[in-house]
């Protein structure tokens, strides 16, 4: 698994019935998964995902900034 310093929020969405794990420091980058822990595997894959598109593309990688205060 990454080591990814982002922040990750993760919510029950009642919805969808999954987990959703967000990103809020890169835009659309979202996840979800039947449970907790599968939220977290597949936001790491999506987040690795996003920075390659975003380095393919030449746009800027946010650093990561710890702690936000979203939720």
């Amino acid at each position: 698994m990454t080591e990814h310093k982002y922040e990750v929020i993760i919510y029950w969405s009642k919805e969808d019935e999954a987990f959703i794990a967000e990103v809020p420091e890169l835009p659309g980058c979202a996840a979800d998964g039947s449970t907790y822990l599968d939220a977290i595997k597949a936001i790491e894959v999506v987040i690795d995902e996003w920075i390659e598109t975003a380095k393919r593309l030449g746009r800027p990688i946010p650093e990561p900034k710890g702690r936000l205060l979203f939720a």
